[in-house]
């Protein structure tokens, strides 16, 4: 049985992963709790909930903000300190949205939330206009390679639903989301409290154009065409029942990272750089002549070549495997990092040891300076570091593949994450591979 599949079913999607982010008093958990009930996606319990703690609290109208701020922390202060995933749809789209914290010190919730995002919402309250968070935010988006960015300026109501007041602070994001790299911004007035332009277009308003929040959320393009990616495919598990049904079965499963694999396809296996081609594919039992990303296949190879989990697949143009990686950090852990400390470091399905030769410098997320000045990287970090490890990978560079760009740091002691890595320059550049040096780090 095959199965053939037509280029709109490659690039056709009906999920958005989008991620909020805003400083503390912006209103984003109210925007969040806006947009979940003007979109009817909230349980009528939930809502009874919510109404029963406004009134304890002696509120009127029942405060929308509850709706996300779920952990009993946020609750009594008011803020959000975690990252909370919420689920909801529309006739027109699927939706997963991180709502993450605005605090300077929860940057790595940030990072958590928004690194598979393909949207991220920047909250600014139109009374301060675009503060030191917001710019924190945007380069946080940038660095994730974040495809869309929406600002959203909420509050209007309290500046008198001025446009001045709105054009002003959507140039002033704009100016320096291009310094970023970021293409495109798309800039939304709004009240969250009142409702305005966040499902219903606002009546107070009419001097705005443009989509409501909802509206941009469920049209914006999503996704990209996987035919126009290098396939890669990390090595989950190698299959061999070793039946008499099956005697000489041997097939590589695992999730398809990017592109698309066709039966006949040559391929280079990594990080040993044997080549064959694919001799099928086989999807829930069924053999099938094709398979795009994000789709979890058995790869079954022409040539009997060793292969094992955590090797890398590639069709198309493959990276060079390297045991020098340098990359750009965000450090998630109480405990530093430092040069010299010995790792392990998670890439798709491969871990490897590894140690910290250096720490280069920390980036100040505000101003994008490099600074030299201390040499380790604390919790919610961001910097440069340079690492050696005990045996070769197959890094793309992270603005090429965010999947295949990517890595994991975890403590050899107890498994604990430690930091997040993103292979290549921060804000742009290429994956360095430095000279090998022989010496016997391990």
């Amino acid at each position: 049985m095959t199965s053939t599949t037509t280029s709109h079913e490659l690039t056709a999607t009906s999920l958005l992963r989008f991620a909020t982010a805003g400083s503390v008093d912006d209103g984003k958990s109210t925007l969040v709790g806006r947009l979940l009930h003007d979109s009817k996606s909230v349980l009528a319990d939930q809502l009874e909930a919510v109404e029963h703690a406004s009134r304890r609290r002696g509120q009127d109208a029942p405060d929308l903000a509850l709706l996300t701020d779920g952990l009993r922390a946020e609750r009594e202060q008011g803020i959000t300190i975690d990252v909370a995933y919420r689920y909801f749809a529309t006739t027109r789209r699927r939706f997963i949205l991180a709502d993450t914290p605005g605090h300077v010190q929860y940057t790595r919730n940030m990072v958590t939330g928004a690194s598979t995002a393909e949207l991220a919402v920047v909250l600014v309250d139109a009374r301060n206009g675009v503060v030191e968070q917001t710019r924190r935010h945007a380069a946080v988006a940038a660095l994730l390679r974040v495809p869309h960015v929406v600002l959203a300026v909420n509050k209007m109501d309290l500046v008198g639903y001025a446009e001045p007041v709105f054009a002003a602070i959507a140039a002033e994001f704009t100016s320096y989301a291009a310094s970023l790299g970021i293409a495109e911004v798309t800039a939304i007035p709004l009240s969250a409290l009142a409702g305005d332009n966040v499902v219903v277009p606002s009546a107070h308003m009419d001097w705005y154009p443009g989509p409501t929040l909802l509206e941009h959320l469920e049209t914006v393009p999503v996704g990209t065409d996987p035919s126009l990616e290098p396939a890669r495919f990390p090595v989950q598990y190698v299959i061999r029942p070793q039946t008499a049904e099956h005697p000489d079965y041997r097939g590589y499963a695992g999730q398809l990272a990017s592109g698309v694999l066709r039966t006949g396809d040559a391929v280079t296996v990594l990080p040993s750089g044997h080549t064959t081609t694919v001799a099928g594919i086989d999807v829930l039992g069924s053999e099938t002549d094709i398979a795009w990303a994000p789709q979890s296949v058995t790869v079954r190879l022409t040539d009997d070549i060793d292969v094992s989990r955590g090797d890398l697949i590639a069709a198309g143009p493959t990276p060079v495997p390297v045991k020098d990686v340098e990359a750009t950090v965000c450090h998630l852990n109480e405990r530093p990092l430092r040069p010299g400390d010995k790792v392990l470091l998670k890439h798709t399905t491969r871990t490897v040891r590894a140690l910290v030769k250096d720490i280069s410098y920390r980036i100040d997320i505000d101003t994008l300076e490099q600074r030299t000045d201390a040499p380790e990287l604390n919790v919610n970090d961001i910097g440069r570091a340079v690492l050696r490890t005990a045996e070769p990978l197959a890094l793309d560079a992270y603005a090429d593949n965010r999947r295949t760009g990517s890595f994991l740091l975890i403590d050899p002691a107890d498994g604990t994450t430690l930091t997040a890595g993103m292979a290549g320059e921060a804000f742009g550049g290429l994956l360095t591979t430095p000279a090998a040096q022989e010496e016997d780090w391990f």
